[in-house]
């Protein structure tokens, strides 16, 4: 059941420690729009009546008594633009907000940046819950598996919930990663051929026959 795997990913990035509160939120795409979290809802509380079904133009399905998350809109904005993508987590991850709140990205220091697509862009600041925003993340986003929104936190999106969610937690680590490669004077970077490499390499990595 698609509410009951929102749900249970919620209570997954709480435990994981993603999001403290009533901060994050998350989203499924269904076939009139997406299933997302309810404005100012506690992940590792959610329940079925603070899962709220909405089109992606914002219409609210009838008979619906919680309001969507504030970030609806980044949300829609994404699925509009990524047809890959079923799923989406955003979260205020410690690292991965400490460096958002540097407006600092993360560059090609470790290997596993390509299997989210790259190195990671921070977005341009936008106001949280708003159209600007939206236009912010999808650009950072681009074609990877996960972007920094500035000044705010991360966003990371998968085929499903539990894809978003493992991007999400890799976001995270590669941040924490980075964060203390900085402390001792930064990282060497990797540079253009060898990420090429890496990405040659991962087409051959592990069970390709998983969804």
């Amino acid at each position: 059941m698609s509410v009951q795997t929102l749900i249970d990913t919620a209570r997954r990035m709480h435990a994981g420690g993603l999001s403290a509160g009533s901060t994050g939120n998350l989203s499924l795409r269904t076939a009139k729009g997406m299933l997302i979290s309810s404005s100012g809802s506690r992940l590792e509380s959610l329940n079925t009546a603070q899962v709220v079904a909405i089109a992606l133009n914002g219409d609210l399905e009838p008979g619906q008594a919680a309001a969507p998350s504030s970030e609806w809109s980044l949300h829609a904005a994404i699925y509009r633009a990524r047809a890959d993508v079923g799923a989406i987590v955003h979260c205020h991850s410690r690292y991965a907000t400490a460096l958002a709140c540097c407006r600092r990205g993360i560059p090609a220091f470790h290997y596993m940046l390509e299997a989210l697509g790259g190195p990671m862009a921070c977005s341009d600041y936008a106001l949280f819950g708003t159209p600007a925003l939206a236009t912010a993340t999808v650009a950072a986003l681009g074609q990877r598996q996960a972007c920094l929104l500035a000044n705010h936190g991360q966003v990371a999106v998968g085929k499903n919930s539990e894809e978003a969610l493992q991007n999400a937690q890799l976001l995270e680590e590669l941040a924490a990663q980075y964060w203390a490669s900085l402390a001792i004077g930064g990282p060497v970077l990797l540079d253009d051929e060898q990420m090429s490499d890496v990405a040659k390499r991962f087409e051959s990595y592990g069970d390709r026959s998983k969804p």
